[in-house]
């Protein structure tokens, strides 16, 4: 019989065969980004929570792996030996590998039709900018433009976000208004009803935006400078 443990773990040993995320998986499957989340598997009054099978068919399809390619996961992600790869030397995991992601101006990210609810770019035809580090398939990138956001991020730097990302207090977010405007700020606070959203440039004020008239917010987790 299976276990609630094995049918995650499979799950997680199939995101991380192909370089992504548990989030990651399930955005490249077309499932909401956080389907697969730590925080999902288990209910708040303790009740194990299962994946679906729509959901396991969607990455099976989006992955190309088989059935049996995913039962051999259960019982964990198998060693390089055994996938038929060379061995690591060393005690630690192999080095993440760079990849690319899409890569927008900030001018196009304030256009319309540019994002899916959750803040990723959707389309095709994008640029794009090897990321550093392997990690989450919602990551993308956008070029800074002018001076708005200096001293931090100047003209020309490509900064890395994470839609799928938790937001807390202090982190640096780009955020999108509902009429196309983006910026890069910090977040000074978060209630019900609005976002509080420090400058980054002294010489800009602080912003409160009503959460009725945002579009979305995703955090900074990288920046090329």
């Amino acid at each position: 019989m299976l276990s609630h443990q094995q049918i995650w773990q499979a799950i997680d040993g199939l995101a991380k065969r192909h370089g992504l995320s548990a989030s990651g998986l399930a955005r490249r499957a077309g499932l909401d980004p956080t389907t697969f989340n730590r925080s999902k598997r288990i209910a708040t009054d303790g009740r194990l929570r299962w994946p679906s099978t729509e959901s396991v068919a969607k990455v099976l399809d989006a992955t190309g792996a088989s059935i049996h390619e995913f039962l051999t996961l259960v019982g964990g992600e198998p060693s390089v030996a055994d996938a038929g790869q060379t061995p690591q030397t060393g005690s630690g995991p192999p080095p993440a590998r760079p990849r690319g992601i899409p890569l927008i101006g900030m001018a196009q990210a304030g256009q319309g039709g540019y994002y899916d609810d959750s803040g990723y770019p959707v389309g095709s035809g994008f640029d794009e900018v090897i990321f550093p580090r392997a990690g989450d398939g919602s990551l993308y990138g956008l070029k800074v433009a002018g001076d708005s956001m200096l001293p931090v991020y100047r003209d020309g730097d490509v900064i890395v976000v994470d839609p799928a990302a938790t937001v807390h207090k202090g982190d640096r977010v780009v955020a999108r208004t509902r009429d196309g405007e983006v910026m890069a700020k910090e977040l000074a606070a978060r209630t019900a009803r609005l976002v509080r959203l420090r400058s980054l440039n002294p010489e800009h004020a602080e912003r409160e935006i009503a959460l009725k008239d945002l579009d979305w917010i995703a955090r900074i987790v990288w920046a090329s400078q």
